[in-house]
């Protein structure tokens, strides 16, 4: 990955969690939603954007329903906020690595204590 692409990367992270905290008014998303990161292409014309959720499962797909309902306006804000020849497409995409590795450790606490 070149500096330019790493430094796209961070910016991109910082400002849409920004956008989700200030500007997206969806109440299904605000406050819930973590970015983790962001993998643009060579060319910046393209964005993963892995994020995580806080929520039973029913509220986690209410959540990505929603992120997919306001992709649009976050990549609107985006072009607004960040000077790129090209507002990069972005692909959103729920993580679920955190609450996975909680689930381990809470294993492994349970093992230690001889629970298991």
């Amino acid at each position: 990955m070149t500096l330019r692409n790493e430094r796209v990367r961070k910016t991109l992270m910082k400002e849409i969690a920004d956008i989700l905290q200030r500007e997206i008014r969806d109440t299904r998303i605000s406050g819930v939603v973590s970015i983790l990161d962001v993998e643009v292409s060579h060319d910046n014309s393209y964005a993963k954007v892995y994020y995580s959720v806080f929520g039973n499962e029913e509220q986690k797909e209410k959540i990505i329903e929603a992120m997919e309902q306001n992709t649009p306006k976050i990549r609107y804000e985006v072009g607004k906020r960040v000077r790129l020849r090209l507002t990069p497409e972005l692909r959103f995409i729920y993580d679920d690595s955190i609450e996975r590795g909680s689930k381990v450790t809470e294993i492994i606490d349970k093992i230690s204590r001889g629970e298991l």
